[in-house]
């Protein structure tokens, strides 16, 4: 029977916040796979550099 209580008692986002927060994830999703990328890339060339 808490469980019932507990689940009347949540806040549910509704759909412009769910879709604000969808986006800001892929955002964040998106410029981390961007930036991950760009070190890796300039890590690898400075190894290469160093490697020969």
């Amino acid at each position: 029977m808490a469980v019932k209580d507990e689940m009347k008692q949540v806040s549910w986002p509704n759909a412009k916040q769910t879709r604000k927060d969808v986006s800001s994830v892929l955002w964040l999703a998106i410029s981390m796979a961007i930036f991950l990328g760009l070190v890796d890339y300039l890590v690898q060339a400075g190894l290469k550099i160093l490697a020969s």
